[in-house]
Order: structure tokens, then C-alpha cells, then sequence
């Protein structure tokens, strides 16, 4: 494994209360990928898909879309493999991850979904996909962050009375649980050991105080996670997502948080048939 001294050495410390970054998740990648090993680059390309699978959903419906230029591909490759697949051409998987062919390929071949739904299955695809990365920070990451999300989904949909089922993005032992189980801890026990804090911070009414408490269980996670990861590529890789939330926390006021959350109930209430009562 190869070991990064000057480069990690040389990262600022970060807080999830700094008001101002000298450099981005976009420059991290412009500078610092030239030091990497192959192999490591390959591994922090897990993070900076997340934006490939954006600009994907985005190029589907509108070639012509404009998309975020941080991904691991540009625009023309996306559009040159999303037309070798409509064709019925084979990619290698080398050139692009297998989830992203299985996704377009499916795309192409349905009869056509809802853009959460399709939304949902990228990102089922894509957590399953680095879940089975080699790296097992890496792999633990990808698995916890899957299940704080899906765990709050399931709280939300149980307080409005919501389909949980139809929510839960992934497949596990833990999703199925959640889809399934009347109880009150959804039938997990100790196999979810964040499952109080996560009660207790889907209990948090204001909305912008919610998302800190969750991004400060991320935070802590990690750095517990890596605390003996002193100049390696995990070093780096925790370095990625912590930039992401603070850029996140920076460009988000509270009327922009407000909207957000208009928005992901307006989105919810449109796949799922909510009682009279709740609306």
C-alpha cells in the first residue's frame, strides 16, 4: 500500500464548522490524483462517481444537458458509451464500472420509470458496487452511509404512515428488515449500532440542525474509522468526503435547507399514497 507523507502532511485540518475553503472536492482532484498510485486512483474514483451517476440520469433524458465536470468521465465519453450501450454494444469494464452498463442497459430495454425510481436504482446499483471494494474502509463507508439513509427513510415513512418498502434503496439482510418489520426497532437489534442516535435525530424538527447531526455521525465515524491511517490513500479518502460536507454546509442556508425539504416531500408524495388525514 502506498504510503502519501508530504501529501498528507501538507492537508489542511478540517471542521465541520468552517465557513470557507481554500480549494474543492473538483481541485482535489486536478492536484492531487498525479501523486497517486494507479490502483489508489481507482479507489478514490468510488467517491467522485457519485457526480458520473448524476450527469448519467441527467445525458439520458437530454444530451444536451449541461453536468457537473468533477466525474471521473467527460461528457463525451458518457455520451459515446451511453450510445454504444443503446446500440447493443458490449464496454469493457475496464473503461466504466458494470453497474453503470447493467444501469443504461436496463434503462434502455424499460418501458420507462419515474425519476426517483430511477433515481433509487442507480444508487442501489452503485452502493452495491463499491460495497465490494477491496478496500474494507472503503467497503465499511459505503455499507454505514447506505445504512443511515435508508434507516431515516424508514423512521419518516413510519411517522407519516408512508410505503416503507417502496423507499428503501439496496438489498440486505438490514433492507429487508426495514421493508418488512412492524417492530419498534425494526427487527434489528444490535446490528445497526447508531440505531438510537438515528431515532433521536430523525426526532429533530428543525430541519438544518437534522442534517448537521447526521453529518456529524459521519464525521465521527470516520475519523474513529481511520485513526490509525495516518499518510495512506483512507487518509485521503475521508479527507474527499469531509471537504464534500463542509462545501455542502457552505453553499446551504436555511431558506435554500427549507426548499430541500419541500422538495424531497413533494418528490415522496408522488410515489407513495399518503392518507388524507396526513396531508
Amino acid at each position: 500500500m502506498s504510503k502519501y507523507y508530504y501529501l498528507v502532511a501538507g492537508l489542511p485540518e478540517l471542521s465541520l464548522e468552517d465557513g470557507k475553503l481554500s480549494y474543492t472536492v473538483a481541485d482535489f482532484k486536478t492536484e492531487f490524483y498525479p501523486f497517486l498510485s494507479v490502483e489508489d486512483r481507482k479507489l478514490l474514483d468510488l467517491f467522485y462517481l457519485k457526480f458520473d451517476n448524476a450527469n448519467v440520469l441527467k445525458l439520458l433524458k437530454d444530451r444536451d444537458a449541461v453536468i457537473v465536470q468533477c466525474g471521473v468521465y467527460s461528457v463525451e465519453e458518457l455520451l459515446d458509451y451511453i450510445s454504444s450501450l443503446k446500440e447493443g454494444n458490449e464496454v469493457s469494464e475496464r473503461l466504466f464500472p458494470s453497474y453503470l452498463s447493467t444501469f443504461i442497459t436496463d434503462y434502455f430495454a424499460s418501458s420507462g420509470e419515474e425519476e426517483v425510481q430511477l433515481e433509487n436504482r442507480l444508487t442501489a446499483l452503485y452502493y452495491a458496487y463499491a460495497v465490494k471494494c477491496r478496500n474494507q474502509f472503503v467497503s465499511s463507508w459505503f455499507a454505514f452511509n447506505q445504512v443511515i439513509n435508508n434507516v431515516l427513510v424508514a423512521l419518516t415513512a413510519r411517522k407519516y404512515k408512508w410505503d416503507v418498502a417502496s423507499l428503501i434503496v439496496g438489498d440486505s439482510e438490514i433492507c429487508d428488515s426495514l421493508r418488512t418489520s412492524n417492530a419498534r426497532d425494526f427487527g434489528l437489534g444490535s446490528d445497526v449500532d447508531c440505531l438510537d442516535q438515528l431515532v433521536k435525530i430523525s426526532e429533530t424538527e428543525e430541519l438544518l440542525e437534522r442534517e448537521k447531526k447526521i453529518d456529524q455521525l459521519r464525521w465521527n465515524w470516520m475519523e474513529e474509522a481511520t485513526f490509525f491511517n495516518y499518510f495512506t490513500v483512507e487518509r485521503l479518502f475521508v479527507f474527499l468526503l469531509q471537504l464534500e460536507m463542509i462545501e455542502r454546509w457552505i453553499s446551504l442556508d436555511k431558506e435554500k435547507g427549507n426548499q430541500m425539504f419541500r422538495k424531497i416531500i413533494a418528490n415522496l408524495k408522488d410515489e407513495v399514497q399518503i392518507p388524507a388525514e396526513f396531508r
